[in-house]
């Protein structure tokens, strides 16, 4: 479990309009977290943003191309363990991966005190 232990963060940006075998690439890593296991992932859909290309990734009528930010927490050899495994995934993108302390906050469920 990670409650209390330090833990690493990981952070995927990738573009909505990026894919895997036709699904969004998100959808796929999210399915890859789930399959080795990992504690959870988030995906975040951002209004704006640029890279290293400097383009401009934003909802248009037409064409939708917003940043997606997909958010990892688990213990640290989950985590280098699954950065390999969705290298794989990614055409282009960034993985930004940072040291954390993490807390589990289960209050009021069912069965907890």
């Amino acid at each position: 479990m990670l409650n209390g232990k330090d833990a690493k963060l990981l952070r995927i940006h990738v573009s909505e309009g990026d894919t895997n075998e036709g699904r969004p690439i998100y959808e796929s890593i999210v399915d890859l977290c789930r399959a080795m296991g990992l504690a959870g992932a988030t995906v975040f859909r951002g209004v704006e943003g640029y890279g290293e290309t400097a383009e401009m990734h934003r909802h248009r009528l037409l064409h939708h191309d917003q940043p997606i930010l997909i958010v990892i927490v688990d213990e640290a050899e989950k985590i280098v363990a699954f950065i390999p495994e969705v290298e794989k995934l990614l055409q282009s993108g960034l993985i930004a991966m940072s040291g954390v302390r993490a807390l589990r906050v289960t209050k009021g469920r069912e069965g907890n005190a």
